[in-house]
């Protein structure tokens, strides 16, 4: 039997049969000092206000970290100890959760006037040789026209940003440009860009393609009517087709959205 459950009956022996404390002890085994003995609780006052103290200023530290500066201060020795006190005052890291991604819906509101706002997407293709390579469209919401077709293998925000404020230069700046949620949109660089140039970016909700209409309707001309019809040998093939199909589109090909108009041919007429 172990010492508690002697305690405990003797405790009951005395209570019950009225017998006295050395009688009780002689009988269940135990001596008078083990049955008067009181557990002290250990002195953890001191280093559980370490611990939290420590635990606010090093907020990401685990238990273990914290044992190890414990241990160098000669505060403790046993781990277990240290993780009893840090699971016992709730100091537990929690792992930051992911944000999830909110924006808000675009609206299809129809602009009025031309670079009122601007679309842009990218388009991918591939040449002969199997290297791909991506087409950033930007078109103009009210006259449908391409304000500008960046052809490269790999287009960084930098030089998205650096594109647009290119078309700037031939062009008013619109107020708003609506895009998806790529790495390219989202970067710091695009960031900054939006920040100095004025012009704001309209981010589309995740998976609403939709919201982005304008240049989605565009992106399905541009593959049907120029990337399904060449083979591209090489990046300076692809750019000149993509640049002559840009100027049959903006400057020939009539809009039935226009009233059968070329889209640069309505902008001048709406003007």
């Amino acid at each position: 039997m172990k010492p508690a459950a002697r305690k405990h009956v003797a405790t009951h022996m005395m209570k019950l049969g009225q017998l006295s404390e050395r009688t009780a002890c002689k009988l269940t085994g135990i001596s008078r000092t083990a049955y008067r003995y009181q557990a002290k609780p250990p002195g953890d006052k001191a280093l559980r206000a370490r611990l939290k103290a420590l635990a606010a200023q090093q907020s990401a530290y685990g238990y273990l970290l914290l044992h190890g500066i414990f241990k160098a201060e000669g505060l403790v020795v046993n781990k277990k100890h240290t993780y009893r006190l840090y699971t016992e005052e709730g100091l537990q890291v929690r792992t930051k959760k992911r944000k999830k991604l909110q924006r808000p819906r675009q609206p299809m509101e129809v602009p009025t006037r031309v670079n009122q706002r601007w679309s842009m997407d990218f388009v991918s293709d591939q040449l002969s040789n199997g290297r791909r390579f991506r087409v950033l469209n930007v078109v103009d919401d009210f006259s449908r026209e391409m304000v500008g077709q960046l052809v490269s293998v790999s287009i960084t925000g930098a030089q998205v940003a650096r594109f647009l404020s290119e078309q700037f230069e031939s062009r008013d700046k619109p107020r708003k440009i609506i895009c998806d949620n790529g790495t390219e949109f989202t970067s710091k660089a695009m960031f900054f860009w939006s920040r100095e140039s004025g012009v704001k970016l309209g981010f589309i909700q995740p998976g609403k393609p939709t919201q982005n209409a304008f240049v989605e309707s565009l992106n399905g001309k541009f593959r049907n009517e120029c990337l399904n019809r060449h083979w591209f040998r090489t990046m300076q093939e692809a750019k000149l087709e993509v640049m002559q199909w840009q100027y049959q589109y903006n400057n020939v090909r009539p809009h039935s959205s226009l009233n059968y108009l070329p889209p640069v041919a309505f902008a001048e007429k709406a003007a």
